[in-house]
């Protein structure tokens, strides 16, 4: 088990965000959940059951949050999802945590 922790800038006044929760950890998928914080910071904590993709987690955190600067707390719990999943799993925590 591995665990990578990242840091990006957001942008607040995102519009009021709630918390959310997409997907399940199970075989090939990935858990998101996500904490809306009043900030000019995203945090992430990525926990993978794959070592060795730091490369690749970095890569597609940074292109998602480019475009999408949340400000808040995200938690992911993967079990060997692809950087496909990943980008579809945060944009559906995206969608789901607007008001």
């Amino acid at each position: 088990m591995q665990e990578l922790n990242y840091t990006f800038v957001a942008e607040p006044g995102q519009g009021k965000r709630q918390r959310a929760h997409v997907g399940v950890v199970g075989s090939g998928d990935l858990e998101v959940l996500y904490r809306p914080a009043d900030s000019d910071q995203t945090k992430v904590r990525v926990r993978t059951s794959v070592d060795g993709f730091d490369t690749v987690w970095t890569w597609v955190l940074q292109r998602f949050f480019a475009r999408h600067p949340l400000p808040g707390e995200f938690e992911l719990n993967d079990f060997g999802a692809t950087p496909g999943v990943v980008n579809l799993r945060l944009r559906q925590v995206a969608e789901a945590s607007r008001s």
